[in-house]
């Protein structure tokens, strides 16, 4: 292993982080991770990382400390207070967030590491957990140039678009941004499902000529055969995706933007939610709009 790579802590194991931090593992990186669940502790292990039995334990001596976690609540969790990252990791260390959580978060704790002499990224990710495997998310950074310039060898390792869009928290403000374009195209998407399946065409066929046209989009390609199939294993969980609508519509208030269209989207998200379908894939908008439409689903 390259004694020039730094020594990264991961924190959160989850549909993402887990191989996130594979991918980086095989690159040649020294991944120490910590996550409640031991079966994604032994999951890392066997991909050749290395298990911590605390947040303290994996941060202390990292170069880099990564948290991919649910919400800001989860990230305040591990960041603050004495078994946190802040108060384990060492002066010099870069934490780079790569949750989905509210811009003002972001800002907040990088102000808060700072006093602590720890440099701070935000760095939400698109792409889903095949972007994920496939190490060709779409990752879009808040911070400092030269801190961006320290972490873009680990970006590049994890995603294929990597774009600094300013400064702390505004990489938060584009993924809001990504999440409502994605959940606005989603539902689209399932309405035409239905409209297509209830005119009598052939869906397989419809959705390979529409995606080859101005039609086309990420989300049909990557959440195809998920319509087709009705298969809504989790890549990204509805209660994810509510979470994040709540982020961008609150966020959009504060600016003054008005949201006409993802206001009802989010409410059709939350609607889903609220239906007991929170676990599953956010192609699941597809349900509600078969319920709407008097399908038994």
């Amino acid at each position: 292993m390259s004694n020039t790579l730094p020594k990264i802590a991961w924190i959160g194991l989850g549909i993402m982080g887990s191989p996130m931090s594979e991918n980086l593992v095989k690159a040649g990186y020294d991944v120490t991770g910590f996550t409640l669940e031991q079966d994604k502790l032994d999951r890392l292990a066997a991909a050749g990382g290395t298990a911590a039995t605390s947040i303290a334990g994996a941060v202390r001596d990292a170069d880099v400390v990564i948290t991919m976690v649910p919400a800001s609540p989860q990230v305040e969790a591990v960041a603050y207070g004495p078994d946190g990252i802040l108060a384990n990791a060492r002066s010099g260390a870069l934490l780079i967030d790569m949750s989905s959580i509210t811009p003002q978060t972001s800002v907040d704790l990088a102000r808060a590491a700072r006093d602590r002499g720890i440099r701070v990224l935000d760095a939400p990710v698109s792409g889903g957990e095949a972007g994920a495997v496939e190490a060709v998310l779409s990752i879009m950074v808040g911070g400092e140039q030269a801190d961006f310039d320290t972490a873009r060898p680990i970006f590049e390792t994890l995603g294929r678009t990597i774009v600094l869009c300013g400064p702390h928290g505004s990489g938060q403000t584009v993924k809001a941004a990504n999440q409502l374009i994605v959940a606005v195209n989603l539902q689209a998407c399932a309405e035409a499902v239905v409209f297509l399946e209830k005119s009598g065409v052939d869906l397989t066929a419809a959705l390979d000529v529409l995606n080859g046209g101005l039609a086309g989009s990420t989300v049909l390609t990557r959440k195809k055969d998920n319509f087709l199939s009705r298969d809504f294993r989790p890549g990204f969980r509805i209660d994810l995706h509510h979470k994040d609508m709540g982020i961008v519509t609150d966020a959009a208030r504060n600016v003054g933007a008005a949201l006409p269209v993802g206001a009802v989207v989010a409410q059709l998200v939350a609607s889903l939610r609220a239906q007991g379908d929170g676990g599953l894939d956010h192609s699941a908008l597809l349900r509600a709009v078969e319920r709407l439409s008097g399908a038994q689903v």
